[in-house]
Formats: C-alpha cells, structure tokens, sequence
C-alpha cells in the first residue's frame, strides 16, 4: 500500500479544504495518507518542523511506495527532510505544489514574515543528499502566484531534475478550486 505524507503551508493546518480534499481523493485510490499539524504553523523554523517529521517518520518504514507531498514551506521542510534522512533511504517520490527557494516581496503580509522566512531562504541544503532517496520529483507552480515566482521552476529543474508543470490563473494554491488540477497531477503522478 502506497503512504503519503502530506505535509502543510506556513500559517495552515491539517484542516485546511485543500488538505481534506487531497486526502480523501488519495484514500479513495487505496492510499495511507498522513497529514501532520506542524507545529508553530504562524512562526515556521526549520529545526521544528524538520524535528517534527523526523519525530513522526520513522525512515524505516519507509520506501519506494512512500511519497510527499508539500505545499510551499511544507516543499521545503520535505527537501531539508530528505537531506538529513540516512543514507540508504529510498522513498516513491516527491510532488510539491507552490514550492520555492526564494519568495517575491508581495508573499509577505507582515513585516516579521520576512524574518521568520530568512533562514528558509538562506540556510542552504545539499540537493544531491536530497536526490539520492529519489529522482522522481514534480514540481506544480502558478503563473499568477503572489509568493512564488515562476523563475523557480528552473531552479527546481537544474537542483532536483524536477518535472516542472506551470497552471495558468491559480494564485498560491489556497482553495480547492485552484488546488484541484495541481491534485489532479499529483494523483497521476503517485498513482503510476
């Protein structure tokens, strides 16, 4: 049976519509899904949230039906995940809606948002630790999403061999409406 993590955006929870509607349409294709509350969602640091999938996976329970699945900062914390992961992990696959490494200044609503995202954006990882539990990545982004720029998706080319879907008119993913056909793709992309 396939296991899918899927791990949440900043300021989001585990009962976000997006969330429960992904979850649902992988249960109903016969997958274990787990969507984590991560913790200090308003105030996201990468120890914690790094801390908290290490606490609540266990690497040996893990394999090649084990996929994640992320949206935005939860792109990140699966990366930084995988590159602290043992050596010998091999794991499905990664799909990540909304990812980035940097942010456009319009993603920011308060000026603390800047800080709180300064370490995610400059605290770097090693993407070869990163692709060695698997070469199988998918990349969704917007052309209109206010945080993330669509220069990124190249980034995500050259640093993962990611494939790399652009949707037109999505914004940043936060309703099931704009968030379906990026579930749409993650559902084939888990499914094969």
């Amino acid at each position: 049976m396939k296991k899918v993590y899927l791990i949440h955006a900043w300021g989001a929870d585990s009962e976000g519509e997006t969330y429960v509607w992904l979850k649902k349409e992988l249960e109903k294709k016969g997958m274990k899904v787990f969507v984590f509350d991560m913790p200090n969602t308003n105030n996201p640091k990468i120890e914690e949230w790094v801390k908290y999938l290490e606490d609540n996976i266990s690497p040996y329970e893990m394999g090649k039906d084990t996929y994640f699945v992320g949206h935005s900062i939860g792109c990140q914390t699966i990366m930084r995940f995988l590159d602290k992961l043992p050596k010998q992990m091999e794991i499905g696959g990664c799909a990540f809606i909304a990812p980035w490494f940097n942010l456009k200044d319009t993603a920011y609503e308060r000026e603390e948002e800047e800080a709180i995202a300064e370490p995610w954006i400059n605290n770097k990882m090693d993407y070869s630790r990163v692709k060695r539990h698997t070469k199988n990545f998918l990349t969704i982004f917007s052309d209109n999403d206010p945080c993330v720029s669509v220069d990124d998706a190249k980034l995500f080319k050259e640093r993962l061999g990611a494939k790399v879907i652009i949707q037109k008119n999505k914004g940043h993913f936060l309703t099931v409406k704009d968030f379906e056909d990026a579930g749409k793709e993650v559902l084939k992309f888990i499914g094969k």
